[in-house]
């Protein structure tokens, strides 16, 4: 049976990086050496052998670098390839820092069918017992996967896959770092098999709400993360340089110091908009009479990070604090 064509967009990342030696599993990134995707099938040749691998040129850069304009230019590649009706599958090969972001923009905006998964690598790709080699060749068979489509956007990390809205980065260097709290993997990468056990509730790709059109106009969207004594200075310096949305970032049920939610108070009656996450990591964050009679709006179960990401693509639509309380209930 002939293999599948599945195409590899390499963004770059500790996955297609080169350190100093075997044992440069930390300081890699100052030496600025990463791969782009043909050079990654290259390297990691034994992929191949599971797929018709196609590269996607793309600039390799660290994921720290990567933001709402990359996220256009890796859907206009995706666009591109999937327009073949041959290509199976896609791979984006994605440093871990910011991957769950742009995991969860594709997820609300890719409108291929094709099955979408991301990867990437806790240790660099000339490391000594690198990650990379095993998380690109699942990667591959996931996205070969007849099961994959109608998933939404996928992560493929430490033979574990999640669901590109609810997983999240959890340990600096360790390799099961990739987590969904709450809930789970929704499937596993074994040797013999790619088993999937659950699936996605809300809706993804391509049945997301959003276009590429919107992420080439997004508005400025901050965080602003509480702590004990927080008072306010972060939300007001964001409301000066221009935010149009804030995603808070509260303790525990969702809550914000007295000062700090004053300050939230201020901002919607300036005209921003203000999502109330949590930075637990787990759990939903119920809006309390006193956030609702401020005009703040529940961000649900998403972490801050998310929030901000459905935050700044749902302020392209309206600004209409009931319809993006839908949003954030839907996605």
């Amino acid at each position: 049976m002939s293999k599948k064509k599945i195409a590899v967009i390499g963004t770059g990342g500790t996955i297609s990086s080169i350190g100093r030696n075997p044992f440069d599993i930390q300081d890699y990134i100052t030496l600025g050496k990463m791969m782009n995707a043909a050079e990654m099938v290259e390297f990691f040749a034994d992929v191949a052998t599971l797929a018709d691998l196609v590269p996607i040129s793309f600039p390799p850069m660290p994921s720290t670098a990567i933001a709402f304009d990359e996220y256009v230019m890796i859907l206009e590649r995706i666009d591109a390839v999937t327009a073949d009706p041959e290509v199976a599958g896609v791979v984006i090969l994605h440093g871990t820092a910011t991957l769950e972001e742009t995991a969860y923009a594709l997820n609300l905006t890719a409108k291929t069918e094709v099955p979408i998964v991301l990867t990437g690598a806790q240790r660099p790709a000339s490391g000594l017992s690198t990650d990379g080699a095993m998380n690109f060749a699942n990667a591959v068979r996931v996205a070969a996967s007849q099961e994959a489509r109608g998933m939404g956007v996928l992560t493929l990390l430490n033979d574990e896959i999640q669901c590109a809205r609810e997983v999240t980065k959890t340990s600096t260097w360790r390799m099961q770092t990739f987590r969904t709290p709450d809930f789970g993997a929704l499937g596993h990468a074994d040797a013999d098999r790619i088993s999937f056990y659950r699936r996605p509730m809300r809706p993804g790709a391509p049945n997301g709400p959003f276009d590429i059109e919107a992420l080439k106009k997004v508005p400025r969207v901050d965080v602003s993360y509480a702590y004990a004594g927080c008072d306010g200075t972060a939300v007001r310096a964001f409301v000066a340089a221009g935010a149009k949305g804030i995603v808070s970032a509260g303790f525990g049920p969702g809550f914000v110091p007295p000062a700090e939610h004053e300050a939230l108070a201020e901002a919607v009656k300036a005209g921003v908009t203000v999502v109330q996450s949590s930075r637990t990591g787990s759990g939903r964050a119920a809006i309390v009479t006193r956030q609702r009679e401020a005009g703040l709006i529940g961000g649900d179960n998403l972490n801050p990070q998310k929030a901000r990401i459905l935050l700044a693509l749902a302020l392209t639509k309206t600004s209409d604090p009931e319809a993006i309380a839908d949003l954030f209930a839907t996605y």
